[in-house]
């Protein structure tokens, strides 16, 4: 058995069929009937009815890159489908904030909207719903968040959350839903004929990638897919901007989409507006999608300034908690768009579940990042009574309370985290190895190309990971401007010498030659100055000399 095949194997892809099935993803054999969702017949007569007569339809998304591109998925859709008067509306962070709010349900009035259609929010906006019948104006919910038990006086409530129907996978993201509804609108107007969806999808793709859905079965068919139509270049927005993030878009893959276009998309939203990005998104010229995608890389640039920025203020607090067995730091000024991003980092640095809290006066706003059995979530909601509203789930929380509670919070989710008892928490961190390999003879450019066929990456289907069981550590090099990275040079037991480079490697990779070490890397090709070379994306390194 090859080392290809031991990985697929480790998938659970043990039958040709299997693997055949995996590795080029069937479209159509996915593609479950859409009016299997809940309330999906309700939402397409109700739109039928906002065609025929002409209603102001608008599309209500979230800031997020999901939310934006379900929008643009949208916008697109309806205008193919012949609605004649149709707009978006994306809430800004630092004015409405997240979700559908009173506020904002006040200005999709004033945009003269007769039928709002949400994408990738809404399931748990009741009382906006309500004030928006109020006022006339109807609402179709398209969603994926978690539910209530009753669901939203709207309309529809499309959300394969909700119970009570066949529908067969369940993870789709915000986009993923938006696109069921054109499915099915398809079935019932004219406009965009059967199959012609699928240039949607690079859409989709993104949204999907970006939102760290499950890459399963119809998220995975549909991303391959996207990816495929994000290669021919058909959307002005995203031909700019991967042009502005140096990728080639005959080689894009789901890292570009989730490393490289999706910070510079959200980076307008943690900064300015999500505007910005929509308006790359359905740029129709190129200048304009140019222009948007320049201003986007800009904020982009910004956003690492101000993160690194952040980043450092909150090492030094860190230091001074070292004892605390949960991070919560906090500090006037620190801009709440950007502090989950510093979160990740400083869980990532410091192997702890973290909090950060940027004050605002007398008010606070924080986010959490947390790992293995402690759950960000239930850490709020055991210091609910000091604070102001908080909520998430396991790897992630908001919180939001009295800038004086601080300290009280940051004492009450330590005492948490000690009743809970845990321990090994940071084996959570570590890499998990897909085969353990005693030399490096299978680690060829062969092997890069076959493992490329298992893409696309992400959640459910990691990039595969190799762990060589004992090499010894013939070089090292620090690199880049404060030797933050390393390359280190691994020989196997038969000589065979790899090269592998970690980017922003904690001390412990900075072994010293002679040193034997365990490694887990992924496979890569390094072309550099027309020559290619195939080396390992460091993850971890385990010493093992005495």
């Amino acid at each position: 058995m090859t080392l290809f095949e031991r990985i697929l194997t480790a998938r659970g892809l043990t039958t040709l069929a299997a693997r055949e099935a995996f590795l080029q993803p069937d479209y159509m054999a996915v593609k479950h009937d859409p009016f299997l969702l809940p309330d999906m017949e309700k939402a397409v007569a109700r739109l039928k009815q906002a065609r025929q007569q002409g209603e102001k339809v608008v599309i209500y998304g979230d800031y997020d890159i999901d939310g934006l591109s379900a929008t643009a998925l949208l916008l697109d859709a309806f205008g193919k489908f012949g609605f004649k008067d149709v707009d978006a509306f994306i809430p800004n962070r630092f004015v409405e904030g997240y979700g559908m709010t009173m506020g904002a349900v006040d200005k999709v009035r004033d945009m003269g909207a007769d039928l709002i259609v949400t994408v990738d929010t809404g399931s748990l906006c009741h009382a906006e719903i309500a004030y928006a019948t109020s006022l006339g104006i109807d609402t179709v919910v398209t969603d994926h968040h978690n539910v209530a038990e009753t669901p939203p006086p709207s309309v529809a409530a499309v959300n394969p959350k909700f119970s009570g129907h066949t529908y067969p996978f369940r993870d789709l993201c915000g986009a993923g839903v938006a696109f069921k509804l054109v499915q099915a609108l398809q079935t019932e107007l004219d406009g965009l004929p059967d199959g012609y969806e699928k240039w949607l999808l690079d859409l989709v793709a993104l949204g999907t990638v970006c939102d760290i859905v499950t890459l399963a079965d119809e998220n995975r068919a549909n991303v391959y897919w996207g990816l495929e139509v994000l290669k021919k270049q058909q959307r002005p927005g995203l031909k700019a901007l991967m042009a502005v993030a140096g990728i080639e878009p005959e080689q894009v893959n789901a890292r570009h989409l989730g490393f490289g276009l999706g910070p510079r998309m959200n980076a307008a939203g943690r900064l300015e507006t999500a505007q910005h990005a929509l308006d790359m998104l359905v740029a129709r010229d190129g200048l304009a999608a140019l222009e948007a995608s320049e201003k986007l890389e800009e904020l982009n640039v910004k956003r690492r300034i101000i993160q690194d920025a952040i980043f450092e203020e909150a090492c030094v607090q860190a230091e001074q908690l070292a004892d605390d067995r949960v991070l919560v730091v906090s500090s006037d000024g620190w801009n709440y768009g950007v502090i989950g991003i510093v979160a990740s980092k400083l869980v990532e640095k410091y192997k702890k579940p973290v909090f950060i809290i940027g004050e605002r006066g007398e008010e606070a706003t924080g986010s959490a990042r947390s790992f293995g059995d402690f759950s960000a979530a239930d850490a709020v909601r055991a210091a609910d009574d000091i604070i102001i509203k908080g909520g998430g789930h396991g790897a992630a929380a908001g919180v939001t309370l009295a800038t004086e509670k601080i300290g009280d919070f940051r004492r009450r989710v330590n005492e948490f985290y000690d009743s809970l008892q845990l321990t090994n928490q940071e084996r959570y961190l570590l890499p998990r190895a897909d085969v353990e390999i005693d030399d490096f003879s299978e680690i060829n450019e062969e092997l890069v190309e076959n493992l490329a066929k298992m893409e696309p990456f992400g959640n459910g289907n990691p990039e595969p990971v190799v762990k060589i069981t004992t090499a010894i550590v013939l070089s090292v090099r620090r690199m880049g401007a404060d030797g933050q990275h390393v390359k280190l040079a691994l020989r196997d037991k038969n000589g065979k010498v790899l090269q592998v480079l970690a980017f922003n490697a904690p001390e412990e990779f900075f072994r010293e030659p002679g040193d034997e070490v365990a490694a887990w890397f992924q496979p890569i090709i390094n072309e550099w100055q027309g020559a290619r070379t195939v080396e390992g994306r460091l993850l971890h390194v385990q010493y093992l000399s005495i």
